[in-house]
């Protein structure tokens, strides 16, 4: 590539993919700078980050809030994200009694314009099949113990539909900027298989 994308990375698989990367290039099959615009898309305009941005606008603006939770579709694209597999997105909040978690039982639908591209986990069978069935005990392997008296509600993607979990917001953060809430938002809250961690309070 023109680019600087994978240069990181001088052995092993990399190495391979850019000789592949030479040699399609080379016999005209691809274009260097077409390659350059789909990583640049998925590094920077499309990903977690995106969702985080949505998640921190809906903590500090309660309108903003109640339109995406009425037609996420809609609000998000308010952000300018959206386009393929983000088509009919919901939003569902997480509260301190209700903990949300989201799956695809059947492959690995995901919503790619706030969240990026699904890692490996969620597109395992173990994930697929045990979220629905035991979501507590997958959310305990995560790392994710919930009180028994929170209710645990699994939301099953589909072609037709994609969610994202509006996870709690930490306590000490009042005072923080949008772009400061951003940061401590992850993919693996938005999925539910996290809670943001609260901002250390200064002793």
């Amino acid at each position: 590539m023109s680019g600087d994308h994978h240069d990181a990375f001088g052995q092993g698989p990399a190495l391979r993919v850019k000789a592949l990367e030479a040699l399609l290039t080379e016999k005209g099959l691809v274009n260097p700078q077409a390659l350059d615009a789909i990583v640049d898309t998925y590094e920077n305009r499309v990903g977690p980050r995106n969702g985080a941005r949505v998640v921190a606008r809906a903590w500090v603006d309660p309108e903003f809030r109640k339109r995406l939770l009425e037609n996420a579709t809609a609000a998000i694209g308010e952000l300018g994200y959206g386009g393929p597999e983000g088509g009919h997105l919901v939003a569902v909040e997480n509260t301190a009694r209700v903990h949300n978690l989201i799956v695809c039982t059947l492959c690995s639908c995901y919503p790619w314009p706030v969240l990026g591209l699904p890692p490996v986990w969620y597109k395992s069978f173990a994930y697929r099949s045990r979220a629905v069935s035991e979501p507590r005990a997958v959310l305990r392997e995560f790392g994710l113990e919930l009180a028994g008296d929170v209710a645990i509600v699994v939301w099953d993607s589909s072609a037709e539909i994609r969610y994202i979990v509006i996870p709690e917001r930490p306590p000490g953060t009042d005072a923080m900027s949008e772009d400061e809430l951003v940061q401590l938002v992850t993919r693996d809250a938005m999925v539910g298989v996290a809670k943001v961690n609260p901002v250390a309070r200064p002793r």
